[in-house]
């Protein structure tokens, strides 16, 4: 990278769009926030020429990328994953690391933005200087992860981050997405499990790097017997690694009390999946996935804005609804236009 000019990033002027990509890229690597927020903001546009220009910020990045911890966090509602997550974001910040954290809001349903519900419960982690917390709408995508997720969490790295904590939606079967964009995925739960296993899916058991009963403050009784419980079920799932057993553990994210232990939990599965090459093997995994959905992702953009398609679809539509044409008539006509027979 050239030597780093004295203005901050929206102090300068570009020649043109590749200048302005040039300079943002090393304005994110000198870990300005305000670049950085341009940087994601960019990368979650849906406008195409936002697009264009996050696709070759990104090719600018990427070797810069790859060397923080990425967790995961997922629970079932009002488990207290906020709190749980400003609790182990200071804590980390107190260890010596720089912690961002990628909240999925639910989207507005009139303007699809981020409600950022989560920014304003993690007040304290969020006045930090080694703390970066940006709320994401999850503009319905499944997996309860945010469409861009994974660029967000790479520009982060870029701008010196260690550690990237995700915090999902909810729990269901598609929340397993989650294990697609990091190394560690922390499940929270409630004391008194046995009416929550009867509810939750085998699915994200089956993903859990961690299980940690949250709340123990509240009821040490229950959390103990949950903890019992959830043991006895990892006992009949396949773990996610051969070189790891996923613990079972109890927590307080109001109190703080064990996310030492859980996190030495986090820096041991490190460690062994390191050693094994898992993680470098799983990250390689998740890159081709990447590719794939974004192969998809932009089909399904072309398709949209073909002007045979658009001009074609309300005909074709009615036609469906009607009963006077199959869908699937009607979807070899619509691919058709793209020549992709």
């Amino acid at each position: 990278m050239p030597s780093s000019p004295s203005k901050p990033f929206f102090q300068q002027k570009f020649a043109d769009d590749s200048d302005m990509v040039k300079k943002l890229a090393e304005a994110v690597l000198r870990g300005e926030r305000p670049a950085l927020a341009r940087a994601i903001t960019l990368a979650e546009s849906r406008r195409p020429d936002h697009k264009r220009l996050a696709h070759g910020l990104l090719d600018i990045l990427m070797p810069h990328t790859g060397g923080g911890i990425r967790v995961g966090i997922s629970g079932v509602p009002g488990v207290g994953k906020s709190t749980t997550i400003e609790s182990l974001g200071t804590y980390l910040v107190d260890q010596g690391h720089k912690v961002a954290v990628l909240a999925v809001d639910p989207s507005s349903t009139r303007s699809g933005g981020a409600i950022l519900g989560d920014k304003t419960r993690m007040e304290k982690l969020s006045m930090l200087k080694d703390a970066y917390i940006r709320p994401s709408p999850s503009s319905g995508t499944l997996g309860g992860v945010a469409a861009k997720t994974r660029e967000a969490m790479l520009l982060c790295e870029a701008a010196g981050f260690d550690v990237i904590l995700v915090e999902t939606v909810g729990v269901g079967q598609s929340e397993t997405a989650v294990s697609e964009l990091t190394d560690f995925f922390l499940v929270l739960m409630l004391p008194g499990a046995g009416d929550e296993l009867q509810g939750i899916k085998k699915g994200i058991l089956e993903m859990a790097d961690l299980i940690a009963i949250n709340k123990v403050d509240q009821n040490e009784k229950h959390a103990r017997t949950a903890i019992a419980e959830y043991r006895a079920a990892l006992h009949i799932i396949s773990p996610t690694s051969p070189n790891w057993y996923p613990p079972v553990m109890s927590i307080s994210g109001l109190t703080g009390k064990g996310l030492d232990t859980l996190w030495d939990a986090v820096l041991d599965h490190r460690r062994k999946l390191t050693a094994s090459g898992e993680i470098q093997e799983r990250r390689r995994i998740q890159d081709i996935k990447w590719m794939w959905t974004l192969v998809y992702e932009r089909l399904h953009e072309k398709l949209h804005r073909d002007p045979d398609v658009r001009k074609a679809l309300p005909t074709l539509e009615n036609a469906v609804k009607d009963g006077t044409l199959s869908p699937n008539s009607a979807a070899n006509q619509i691919i058709g236009y793209l020549g992709l027979e």
